[in-house]
């Protein structure tokens, strides 16, 4: 990570689970590889703020819901 960068925090997984949508057909649907998708969710990738809002489209919730720089709480608090 660079110097001076924060990590970012998603909820990608979770909304992807919730939905019952694949990592293969959520990546087609936003036009990237299933890699790409995994790498999301384990914070290992940064989206484009271009792929990030498609992402909150996708779901259908604000982009806010979706990603952070400060971690989520735990469900239920």
């Amino acid at each position: 990570m660079p110097v001076g960068a924060e990590p970012l925090h998603n909820r990608i997984a979770l909304l992807r689970v919730e939905r019952g949508i694949s990592r293969r057909d959520l990546a087609t649907a936003l036009g990237v590889h299933y890699q790409t998708v995994g790498y999301l969710e384990r914070g290992e990738y940064s989206p484009s703020l271009v792929l990030a809002l498609q992402i909150a489209e996708f779901f259908d919730v604000p982009v806010e819901a979706v990603f952070s720089r400060r971690p989520f709480p735990p469900l239920g608090s």
